[in-house]
């Protein structure tokens, strides 16, 4: 059945305000820095997917939370201008758009966000026309959206009903609880559960005490999802319950690498959803979060189809165990 919708991703949209490379230690004490970039972009893992996505090809939908304000506008209007569907975009008509700081240094970076209307989203702003209308239903930022978070596997469960797929990327947890009451009802529903290296750690750690570091992907995979995991200059791996299978990262000289994982994200997806099988899934992901880091922020050197399949190309070769 043909479907208006390749990707619907529900979750976090804001600007960035991105500055570095910034001082170590920064100092206090009223002291200004001057440091050599600063940028105002799109940002929020979700946001970053949609585009990423959307510059693949897919046909994407968003669903979330802006407040009634120019940084809402300018999320709207940036999200459109790259091809996705924002028609269920929410505006707050209380709560601020959340705002963002990245303070960049290297390839390493502190992230503040000023959560706003995170919050306040919820089911309510995941319109059942939409998870029937899609293939593919994708959440970012777990933990920054707990009212979304304790419903994520109801919105799951019905996106499965409708007959799409699901995956997850759950990122940081600012709490560092990583509440397992939280995310076990999500993982049953969830088809792909896509955390980086520390994430999965984490994670596996509160849902399976005591798993040692190096299990912790087997780990998470033995709750139900394919777990993919994002490692950085060391490629990424997957795992399915019973084989890991890994690929190499893509030659990069990274002038910025925010948003890299969400666009590795895009990159899995819209690979999955073109029949790609695992092992040239994953060096596709790998080729598109690498190439994501070529400029500042995380839309503005998102690779088109062809520019990641050509670059999935240089990844070492896949490996399973």
């Amino acid at each position: 059945m043909s479907r208006p919708f390749d990707l619907l991703v529900i979750g976090d949209a804001n600007p960035d305000v991105v500055v570095g490379p910034v001082p170590h230690p920064l100092e206090y004490g009223q002291r200004e820095h001057l440091v050599a970039t600063g940028a105002l972009l799109l940002g929020g893992s979700a946001a970053i997917t949609a585009c990423g996505a959307a510059r693949l090809g897919l046909r994407v939908a968003f669903a979330g939370r802006v407040g009634d304000d120019a940084a809402g506008a300018f999320v709207r209007t940036a999200l459109a201008g790259r091809g996705v569907d924002v028609t269920a975009l929410t505006t707050d008509p209380e709560l601020p758009t959340p705002l963002t700081t990245v303070l960049a240094q290297g390839d390493d970076r502190a992230i503040l966000t000023a959560p706003g209307c995170l919050a306040a989203t919820g089911p309510q702003d995941v319109p059942d026309r939409l998870l029937a209308a899609s293939r593919h239903v994708h959440a970012g930022s777990f933990f920054l959206m707990p009212r979304l978070a304790r419903s994520l596997g109801g919105l799951f469960a019905r996106a499965r009903g409708h007959g799409a797929a699901t995956s997850l990327d759950t990122n940081d947890d600012p709490t560092r609880r990583w509440d397992p009451e939280l995310l076990g009802p999500a993982l049953e529903y969830t088809d792909i559960l896509l955390p980086n290296a520390a994430e999965a750690r984490a994670l596996a750690a509160t849902l399976a005490p005591g798993t040692p570091e190096d299990d912790a992907p087997a780990a998470l995979a033995r709750r139900g999802p394919l777990v993919v995991v994002k490692d950085g200059a060391a490629g990424a791996l997957a795992h399915d319950g019973s084989t890991l299978t890994r690929t190499g990262a893509v030659p990069a000289d990274p002038v910025d690498s925010v948003g890299a994982g969400d666009s590795f994200d895009a990159g899995f997806v819209a690979a999955v959803l073109h029949g790609l099988d695992l092992p040239a899934a994953l060096s596709f992901a790998a080729a598109c979060g690498a190439l994501s880091t070529r400029a500042h922020g995380g839309t503005a050197a998102q690779p088109t189809w062809d520019e990641a399949r050509a670059a999935a190309l240089t990844t070492s070769p896949g490996s399973h165990a």
